[in-house]
This record gives C-alpha cells, sequence and structure tokens, in this order.
C-alpha cells in the first residue's frame, strides 16, 4: 500500500479534491454545495493518494495562532484502511511546523470524535450543527 499525500497547488489537484469532497459530501452527506466550497479561497489543500489513485482530500486555513483542520474526507469505497488516521497525521505535523501556530481546531461530525481523540484532539465546545448534521468543535494544542 502506497500512500502519499501532498498539498495540491495546480487547478487540476485542487479539482480532484474538490471532487472528491463533493462525492463524499455533498452527495454522500447532503451537504449544499455552496456551503462546502465556502471558504475555499482562503484554504490550503491537501490530496491524498493510494497506489496513485486519489482517495482523500482535506484543507487547512491558518487565522494569526491558530489552524482549522477542515472537510476531511476519505471515498467511501476506501473507508476503514487507516487513510483518514494517515491524512490527519499529515496534517497535524504540517500544523505544527508553523512555528506560530499553538492551536488547531475542527469541527467533527459527532460519530467521528472518537477517531479525532485517538489523534489527541479535545471537546471544547457543545453540540451545533453544521449544514443540518451535528458536530463539536475539538482542538490539540502545540
Amino acid at each position: 500500500m502506497n500512500i502519499y499525500i501532498k498539498q495540491a497547488t495546480a487547478t487540476n489537484e485542487i479539482a480532484i479534491c474538490m471532487a472528491i469532497r463533493k462525492k463524499v459530501f455533498v452527495e454522500g452527506q447532503k451537504v449544499p454545495l455552496d456551503l462546502e466550497i465556502e471558504n475555499d479561497d482562503e484554504a490550503q489543500h491537501y490530496l491524498l493518494l493510494l497506489n496513485g489513485i486519489p482517495t482523500g482530500a482535506a484543507r487547512i486555513r491558518y487565522f494569526k495562532d491558530k489552524a482549522k483542520i477542515e472537510r476531511v474526507a476519505i471515498l467511501d469505497e476506501f473507508q476503514g484502511q487507516g487513510l483518514g488516521k494517515k491524512l490527519m497525521e499529515f496534517l497535524i505535523q504540517k500544523i505544527s511546523e508553523s512555528k506560530k501556530v499553538k492551536t488547531a481546531t475542527l469541527g467533527a461530525q459527532i460519530h467521528a470524535i472518537n477517531f479525532y481523540e485517538k489523534l489527541g484532539f479535545k471537546i471544547c465546545s457543545e453540540e451545533y450543527l453544521d449544514a443540518g448534521i451535528s458536530h463539536k468543535e475539538m482542538s490539540i494544542q502545540f
């Protein structure tokens, strides 16, 4: 299993990230497209390839001493192989390399809280709805 994760900077790479997110969130979870792409122009996009096949995507937005991980998506047919964990570990490492960032946050869907807790994130909010889906804000300190 050859896993490669990279920052998507070329237009075609960002389009692949968008296609993955559209399949997972817009088609799979019925998130409105306008909400899914909101703030995309302010973010760094990341693409996960498994044996050369695009299988996952995520984005990071930076704010002074904080980073926000968003839109973490692994295509359904590639779930259960530890790819989400690999992608998150990569993003956490990338953020930790920025000496000015002290905290990373994310909005975790309720079903994924345990996954993020295993990566070191802690719940820091009450439950809230985002695109009609229950979430809790989570954070990790550097």
